[in-house]
């Protein structure tokens, strides 16, 4: 089974989430990095969307594989931060934030394995 579109349309779909509800993603942004939070947010919609393409075509899939996994890493601080943040929240915001980490895990998986199968 072709694993790397439905891969491609999450990613897509999460860079153009960064792009039409900023502020939602510029919220988790941790604050020690350099620049503004907004830019952090594009960036990371844009990076988003430069692996969603590359994983979309075989000639790319491989180094787009290994792009979101790192990718997924990169933005493990952030989902971090959320889940802190929230230690205060009612519980549905809490458990939402919360379920974001493991989430990571069978993610970067995925991407590997679509990097893997190139």
């Amino acid at each position: 089974m072709n694993t790397s579109r439905p891969l491609a349309a999450l990613l897509g779909t999460a860079a153009v989430a960064h792009a039409v509800a900023p502020r939602f993603f510029d919220a988790i942004v941790p604050a020690g990095l350099p620049g503004t939070r907004r830019f952090w947010t594009y960036a990371s919609g844009v990076a988003e969307g430069a692996v969603a393409a590359a994983v979309a075509v075989p000639p790319t899939r491989r180094p787009g594989g290994y792009a979101a996994a790192a990718l997924f890493v990169a933005v493990f601080p952030a989902n971090l931060k959320t889940a802190l943040d929230r230690a205060d929240e009612p519980a549905r915001r809490r458990a939402v934030a919360h379920g974001r980490l493991p989430l990571q895990v069978p993610l970067a998986l995925w991407v590997l394995r679509v990097a893997r199968r190139g």
